[in-house]
């Protein structure tokens, strides 16, 4: 499990095809001497497991599964990626829970420098924007952010200075596709709901007979 909380900027070092799927090569100014092989490393918001790790890279193998879910095949060797180890027992939990599974991809659509700020608007389908909420929490390439509101076709966010200084988001174009992992809470919700009521539709009656009014 993951917070969303960027540890650092790493680069893609090499690509390489592996039948469908990738194998990737990181090098990251984390230290990870203390890490080991098998451990789980967040690349770009994608929950991957080192298959070879020394002190200042790892290698990872990309499933064909994920590689058809992410942007990763559009990463080449020098992409600027976000990484985040997984969370310990007993750390501060500053983001919100990220699992590192993504739920699809959406595209940049809008991007303005307000201040010492960045506005943005990601354009997103259906299936994912009905789990998107205003003032709640989602991943963007492995970032924890708040969104600032929701409409039909797209969500916006604010990009605070820290959160650009850290992550890659300042790099990013309007036409990029990012990595979007919604709130796992509201999936297991709708999932119980279904369960109890056969329905997907949460409405006041099905409220009631959960217990809930």
């Amino acid at each position: 499990m993951f917070t969303g909380i960027v540890e650092d900027k790493g680069l893609i070092k090499a690509v390489k095809t592996s039948g469908s799927g990738l194998v990737l090569t990181v090098s990251t100014p984390i230290d990870l001497s203390g890490d080991k092989v098998g451990d789980s490393i967040a690349v770009n918001g994608i929950c991957l497991t080192a298959t070879g790790i020394d002190s200042a890279e790892f290698t990872a193998h990309v499933s064909a599964e994920t590689v058809s879910r992410t942007n990763l095949a559009e990463l080449s060797p020098g992409a600027s990626i976000n990484l985040e180890r997984a969370l310990k027992v007993g750390d501060r939990f500053g983001g919100h829970i990220v699992t590192g599974h993504i739920d699809g991809v959406a595209r940049l659509k809008k991007m303005v420098r307000k201040g010492e700020s960045i506005y943005m608007e990601v354009g997103a389908e259906p299936k994912l924007i009905k789990y998107i909420v205003e003032k709640g929490s989602i991943a963007i390439d492995g970032i924890s952010l708040t969104v600032n509101s929701v409409e039909k076709d797209y969500f916006s966010l604010n990009i605070i200075p820290l959160t650009l200084k850290k992550t890659t988001l300042e790099l990013k174009k309007v036409g990029d596709r990012l990595n979007i992992e919604t709130d796992i809470i509201g999936k297991y919700v709708e999932k119980l709901l279904a369960n109890k009521g056969n329905s997907t539709s949460i409405d006041m009656n099905l409220l009631r007979d959960c217990g809930f009014a």
